[in-house]
């Protein structure tokens, strides 16, 4: 019989072979191992999955019934090959998540954001691209319905403007899928690729799409500072709200959306044409 370790590594590779990103539950199982390798345990229990999901003991509610859920599914697993292996009951850790209600963005609302990322103020030199960075970021985000990180992931060579298409790679399930932009969409996609460039001529950069001030791909954390900064600057969240309208709720808008550039150039996809080739169709 396979050890635990080895059990979960087949486990993680079966289950995203089959299309299942398990990033967080991929590091989660490997932690249980070293956790069940400390007390000498060869197959799982039940008190020991518990107490593993518990910790940290400061942790939310909602962290620990997570955590239980990884070896839930493993357990599951491993059980068709160890017999001894208890499977933690739903019960363990009950939690009813709450969700988020989502939030329909004006077209107003968007217009005032995107006016306030281009004329967001510039510390240092460095930071010379940050306004027309985040003014493409959060109007493409805006008309293409495209999540955070697939717009994070987009590469140099997934962004065809020629074609009017973006390559979304290794999206949802592991696949791949296009988006169709409108002509407007691709100029402003085309200013900001051409101040990009003018910005890292002759220098070392990544070929992610956006890229930080250090050349290197845009990190998710600082486009939400960016965004939660810009939101009380216009008035969407209040200067000490720590809840409001989120980045993921401007793909539940279903109508076409509006993104002036410096020159009033209108920054319109047609967003029915993009939920048809995300779907497949």
């Amino acid at each position: 019989m396979n050890t635990l370790h080895q059990a979960i590594q087949d486990y993680l590779t079966m289950r995203r072979d089959l299309g299942f990103k398990l990033t967080e539950a991929g590091k989660g199982l490997l932690d249980f191992a070293v956790f069940m390798r400390q007390r000498h345990a060869a197959y799982i229990t039940s008190e020991l999955a518990l107490a593993w999901a518990q910790q940290p003991g400061g942790a939310t509610p909602a962290h620990w019934a997570q955590r239980l859920s990884f070896v839930r599914g493993f357990a599951r697993y491993r059980s068709a090959t160890d017999p001894r292996t208890q499977i933690p009951s739903p019960g363990l850790l009950p939690f009813q998540p709450r969700r988020a209600r989502p939030y329909l963005y004006s077209d107003e609302e968007i217009s005032r954001l995107l006016r306030a990322a281009l004329a967001m103020t510039c510390r240092h030199k460095r930071d010379a691209l940050r306004p027309r960075l985040f003014h493409c970021f959060f109007g493409l985000l805006s008309v293409t319905g495209l999540r955070l990180g697939e717009a994070l992931n987009l590469k140099l060579p997934d962004v065809d403007l020629d074609s009017a298409v973006l390559t979304i790679r290794g999206a949802k399930f592991g696949k791949d899928r296009l988006v169709p932009l409108h002509s407007s969409t691709c100029r402003v996609l085309g200013q900001y690729l051409a101040e990009r460039g003018h910005r890292w001529a002759n220098r070392p950069v990544s070929s992610y799409v956006f890229v930080s001030n250090q050349g290197n791909r845009l990190d998710g954390a600082e486009v939400h500072r960016a965004f939660y900064a810009l939101s009380r600057q216009i008035g969407l969240r209040g200067l000490s709200d720590s809840h409001g309208p989120r980045l993921h709720d401007m793909r539940h808008n279903s109508e076409a959306r509006i993104i002036p550039s410096a020159a009033s150039v209108v920054f319109n996809t047609l967003r029915r044409y993009s939920m048809c080739a995300r779907s497949g169709a």
